[in-house]
């Protein structure tokens, strides 16, 4: 064997183990800055990212915005088929919610598989090459594709990318096909910025916090990039977006820590934000927008979304409200938290559902009386069933119960009710002021209240009880709060999510606040009125009869204890003389005094 081949072979031995080593050494990307190709540099974070993923086979990345990981992913796949044996071959699946961004990274793998030196290149065969589907001459290939069912159909990946994971909108089923894709071994690869609790990548990313899949983190700070952190700082602030609008309401002397990012988990927890002028410089591109800001540069799942519910708020209730409920009753569907409280007002909110689909139905109890949630079911059942469990639970807590009847399903439930007597229920179009007496055409309407009639007003009242310190204690319903964000400007639950919790509860805060807080006002108003009917008791002084002939106690002195005189005729008679009258005939609107 000849010298230069022996420095080949050991060349390639050195390219396989130590991937870093050989894209640094063979593979250059396009620097804007510069404007010119330069060999890829690589920071700790990134060569940590490749090492994971030469050493796992399930990997999700949690990235910030500018952070090179589909550059370096596209070199590590580049690599990966130039290595591959012609009797096992690397099939590469990149999927993306668009067509255009899964083909973007199948083009940056193409140009650097371009790049690999000739001696190591295989070549690109010219039976198959298009821009979403290329295949190399030791029988590897690369396929972009756009969500959809057919993604998979006839293609079996050995290394499956999802680009912009969070942003792909595909349920459960589409991704357990994509997993079951690779049951005989193979490679999955997420990568993405958050987007708020997204079904699959924000789902997957908390299992894996979790210990529940096998899957390897690896989180990108932008903090750790000496790009963009040459100049960092750590400035203790509740808000870093008001900090940098309103610099001269700080004294930097008392807040600012001078220190790089070793230790940044104490210092986060500490209250610290990180800041450079690169930071500055990305959030004013932003327009100081809170949510773009968190979803880009920050990692923040919570804070990324287009959620109804504010990330403060579902951190508040995350941390000082959740509880274990003290029963569990039906099979581990029915919580209970607290036992009713005689003279305390309850509502029940039910959301129901057919009981074979994917959405189930819900009874939340609230204490209208201590702003708190008491009980929550959740679980399939039928609508006639319901009936039977709002019964036993509404009799026990004397509950006044809202149906949601919108679509029909909810109709059954009403009914049903009515007929085991249940009489407490709210019907829509009822006047709230005095829902406790009977109506005759009230029992004539069908019980219940059109959610979709009313959505706005009834989203929005659950939104503003919970800011203002409702007291949620369902770790189920905070799962549906993760997911449940503005969709084209409609609040709903995300695709492969759901709401059934939260809208049982949105009903009952609804028609608390329609109802019960309506007679309060009543109630309010009523007595405010009777409070100004002031009553005057007038005291008298018995040896006096100026005022009147009788007492506070003998009105018309026939208890005698009046001893002063009445005024009487000079003639002394006892009869009131003619001048007398005259004089006082204007109290009766006879004529004027005369003066």
């Amino acid at each position: 064997m000849d010298k230069h081949k022996l420095i080949q072979l050991k060349e390639y031995a050195k390219i396989m183990k130590d991937t870093p080593y050989a894209l640094k050494t063979y593979l250059t990307t396009y620097d804007n800055t510069k404007k010119t190709y330069v060999p890829l540099e690589l920071f700790p974070d990134q060569v940590q990212l490749l090492e994971d993923y030469d050493n796992y086979n399930e990997n999700i990345t949690r990235k910030y915005r500018q952070a090179g990981v589909s550059t370096v992913t596209a070199a590590w796949l580049s690599k990966r088929i130039q290595t591959a044996k012609p009797d096992n071959p690397e099939r590469i699946l990149i999927i993306a919610n668009k067509r255009d961004t899964a083909i973007e990274m199948a083009n940056k793998v193409r140009s650097f598989l371009e790049q690999w030196p000739e001696w190591i290149n295989v070549g690109f065969s010219a039976d198959k090459n298009s821009e979403s589907r290329y295949r190399m001459n030791n029988g590897c290939e690369v396929k972009a594709v756009a969500t959809s069912a057919d993604a998979l159909r006839g293609y079996t990946p050995t290394v499956l990318v999802f680009d912009e994971a969070a942003y792909i909108e595909a349920g459960e089923d589409f991704w357990a096909a994509c997993m079951a894709s690779l049951s005989t071994g193979g490679k999955v690869i997420l990568i993405s910025t958050p987007n708020g609790h997204d079904p699959i990548y924000y789902g997957v990313y908390d299992q894996a916090l979790r210990g529940m899949n096998d899957f390897k983190i690896t989180d990108l700070r932008w903090f750790k990039d000496p790009r963009y952190a040459g100049d960092l700082k750590w400035i203790r602030v509740d808000d870093i977006i008001h900090y940098m609008l309103n610099r001269e309401q700080y004294n930097d002397d008392e807040i600012i820590l001078e220190q790089g990012w070793k230790g940044y988990e104490d210092l986060l927890e500490k209250g610290y934000k990180p800041y450079s002028h690169w930071f500055e410089n990305m959030a004013k591109k932003f327009k100081y927008d809170k949510r773009k800001i968190a979803q880009e540069l920050e990692c923040d799942f919570l804070g990324s979304g287009d959620g109804v519910i504010p990330n403060t708020v579902q951190d508040i209730i995350r941390k000082t409200m959740i509880k274990d409920p003290i029963e569990k009753y039906m099979q581990g569907t029915f919580w209970l938290w607290k036992e009713p409280i005689e003279g305390h007002r309850y509502i029940m909110g039910v959301d129901v559902s057919r009981g074979d689909s994917a959405d189930s139905s819900s009874i939340c109890v609230i204490d209208f009386d201590e702003n708190e949630q008491v009980a929550e079911y959740v679980g399939k059942i039928p609508p006639d069933d319901l009936a039977s469990i709002v019964y036993k639970w509404g009799t026990l807590y004397k509950a006044f119960v809202a149906t949601d009847i919108t679509g029909g399903m909810g109709i059954a439930t009403s009914r049903k009710l009515q007929e085991m007597g249940y009489n407490d229920q709210y019907v829509d179009g009822v006047n709230t002021n005095d829902i406790w007496k009977y109506n005759k055409k009230a029992q004539e309407k069908i019980p219940g209240i059109n959610f979709n009639n009313k959505r706005t007003q009834i989203v929005a009242a659950f939104e503003e009880r919970l800011r203002h310190g409702f007291l949620v204690r369902s770790s189920r319903l905070l799962n549906e709060l993760n997911t449940f964000v503005y969709i084209n400007g409609r609040p709903n639950h995300m695709k492969g999510a759901h709401d059934d919790a939260i809208m049982a509860m949105a009903i009952a805060m609804y028609v608390g606040d329609v109802c019960f807080t309506q007679l309060k006002r009543n109630d309010t108003a009523n007595k405010a009125m009777l409070d100004s009917w002031v009553l005057s008791e007038r005291t008298y002084e018995t040896k006096k009869s100026f005022y009147s002939h009788g007492t506070a106690f003998d009105a018309i002195g026939s208890m005698k204890t009046d001893q002063g005189t009445i005024p009487m005729n000079p003639n002394g008679d006892g009869n009131l003389s003619l001048d007398q009258y005259k004089e006082y005939m204007w109290l009766f609107g006879g004529r004027n005094k005369q003066v």
